[in-house]
C-alpha cells in the first residue's frame, strides 16, 4: 500500500517544523526516515498517522487523503508513537483486547491470540504491562499497532533504549512484519536503518537531504570520514595528499589540516 507525502510543512508558532517535505513510499517497502533529534521524524509520522494536520501539504494512505478520508487512513495505518504509551496497569492480553475492542474486530480472543504469539509475549500476556522490561512493552506497543491488520506499519523510534539482546529481538520481528506490510519507521542511528531498512530518507532541520537505497546511502557516508589534524610544524599539502586513503586536503588555518 502505496504513502504519498506532497509538500508537507508544519508551524508551531514562529518554528518550522517540516519544511516542503514531498517523497513517496510503494507498497512493499521498508524505509527508514533517519535523523537527529529535533528533525522533524515524530511530527511526520504524527502528521501521516492523522494525530495533528499538517500547516500546509498533503498525505494519502492508498490513495485516501489525511485532511478528508482521515478514518480511512486510520484503518489502514498501525502506528507505534515513540516512548510506547501504553495502559500499564492492564495485563497484556487484557490491553490488547481492549485495542480489538476499540477497532471493532470480530473475533477479539483469536486475534489477540494471533498477535501475542506473532510478537513473542505467550510468556507475558497475563503479567501487568507496568512489570515487562522495557523490550516487552515495545513488543506489545507493536502488537497494539498490528491488532487490526493494518497494511501499513509506522515506528517511531522502536529500537531506542532497548539492551543488545532485545534490539535483536525487535529487529528480527521488523523484518518479519515487513515481509508483508509497508514499513515505516524512524531512528536517529544509522546502523538501525542499515539492519532494517532497505531505503533511507534523512530528515534534517525539517527538509530532506537524501533519499535513497541504505547501500547507496552507507557507501557515500563511509566515504565521507573527515579527519582533522594539527601538525607540530609547516606540512607540504602534496605529501598529505598521498598518505594512503586521502582523497582531496585542505588547509584550514596555521598547521590545521582538513583530510577528506
Amino acid at each position: 500500500m502505496a504513502i504519498t507525502v506532497s509538500n508537507i510543512s508544519k508551524l508551531y508558532g514562529s518554528q518550522r517544523a517540516l519544511d516542503a517535505v514531498s517523497f513517496n513510499i510503494n507498497p512493499g517497502e521498508v524505509v527508514g526516515i533517519l535523523g537527529p533529534n529535533g528533525a522533524g521524524k515524530s511530527t511526520l509520522m504524527k502528521i501521516i498517522t492523522c494525530f495533528i494536520p499538517p500547516t500546509g501539504g498533503n498525505v494519502t494512505v492508498d490513495g485516501f487523503s489525511i485532511h478528508d478520508q482521515s478514518i480511512e487512513v486510520r484503518r489502514r495505518v498501525g502506528y507505534l508513537p515513540e516512548n510506547t504509551p501504553l495502559y500499564t496497569e492492564m495485563y497484556v492480553r487484557e490491553y490488547l483486547e481492549f485495542v480489538a475492542g476499540m477497532h471493532k474486530l470480530q473475533n477479539i480472543k483469536k486475534r489477540t491470540s494471533e498477535m501475542i504469539e506473532m510478537t513473542g509475549l505467550a510468556r507475558e500476556q497475563h503479567k501487568k504491562i507496568g512489570q515487562l522490561s522495557k523490550g516487552f512493552r515495545q513488543r506489545v506497543g507493536i502488537a497494539q499497532a498490528m491488532i487490526h491488520n493494518p497494511d501499513v506499519l509506522i515506528l517511531d523510534e522502536p529500537t531506542s533504549g532497548l539492551d543488545p539482546n532485545q534490539l535483536l529481538d525487535i529487529r528480527q520481528l521488523i523484518r518479519t512484519l515487513g515481509k508483508e506490510k509497508t514499513v515505516m519507521l524512524s531512528t536517529h542511528i544509522m546502523q538501525e536503518v542499515e539492519a532494517i531498512c532497505s531505503r533511507a530518507i534523512i530528515i534534517n532541520q525539517g527538509k530532506i537531504v537524501a533519499d535513497d537505497t541504505t547501500a547507496s546511502l552507507s557507501s557515500k557516508l563511509t566515504g565521507s570520514n573527515i579527519i582533522l589534524v594539527e601538525f607540530s610544524g609547516p606540512v607540504s599539502g602534496e605529501k598529505i595528499k598521498n598518505l594512503k586513503g586521502a582523497r582531496k586536503v585542505n588547509l584550514r588555518e596555521n598547521n590545521l589540516w582538513e583530510i577528506h
